[in-house]
């Protein structure tokens, strides 16, 4: 194959390229909304297959956020590639922010105080980022077994968050989906108009000059 890799990647690289992108996160941010403008489909189904990766992005079952999305936008019959750019909004940036926010939030739905302190949540949540990105199993496997307490809290306030981020979501996808479709409809009724209007050009046609017959005889 062309432009083959020689090396193929690592299952750690493959894992650090997908939660820490090669470009900075303006670049990517701006190729991620440039791509879902691009996609076929109506803009319900695009913004609610985006809203979907948005929702699973909440919950603490990361490695499984893809396969969430694209279970939740197949049984909905909307775009499943849009499912997948919504994922995007759980990222190194976020996920602290996402984890805490849900871990209090869990906490007070479920009427407990929590059982960590803040200096444990933090050591904790470093310890499982550290897995992730050294891609080392033993500090993984230690990282999930004291946090493994956490995961119903986070589970249980990480919907109700999801929820209201993938409606604004939502909301925002599918007046960006209209506004690029309604663009790109004008333009294309533009340049056709403008096909159809103008003049084709006329080459002239040389015809050859009439053949004169020499005489056979000379006078």
């Amino acid at each position: 194959m062309l432009f083959k890799r020689r090396n193929p990647p690592s299952w750690k690289e493959r894992l650090r390229v997908a939660l820490w992108p090669r470009r900075n996160w303006a670049r990517s941010s701006r190729y991620i909304i440039g791509r879902v403008g691009r996609l076929r489909g109506s803009p319900h189904a695009i913004a609610l297959g985006f809203a979907f990766g948005v929702l699973v992005s909440f919950t603490p079952f990361i490695g499984t956020h893809f396969i969430q999305a694209a279970i939740l936008a197949f049984v909905f019959r909307v775009s499943v590639i849009a499912s997948a750019f919504g994922t995007f909004v759980g990222n190194p940036l976020t996920f602290p922010f996402i984890w805490l926010g849900s871990y209090k939030l869990g906490s007070w739905l479920l009427g407990s105080s929590g059982q960590f302190s803040d200096h444990e949540l933090r050591d904790g949540f470093a310890q499982l980022w550290d897995g992730i990105w050294s891609g080392s199993a033993n500090t993984l496997a230690a990282a999930f077994e004291v946090l493994w307490p956490l995961i119903k809290p986070m589970t249980v306030g990480g919907l109700p968050l999801g929820l209201v981020f993938a409606l604004i979501f939502y909301y925002i996808v599918r007046r960006a989906t209209e506004a690029y479709q309604a663009r790109r409809s004008r333009f294309a009724k533009r340049a056709s108009s403008q096909s159809a209007t103008r003049p084709h050009s006329n080459v002239p046609v040389h015809e050859p000059a009439p053949h004169t017959p020499l005489s056979s005889s000379r006078r």
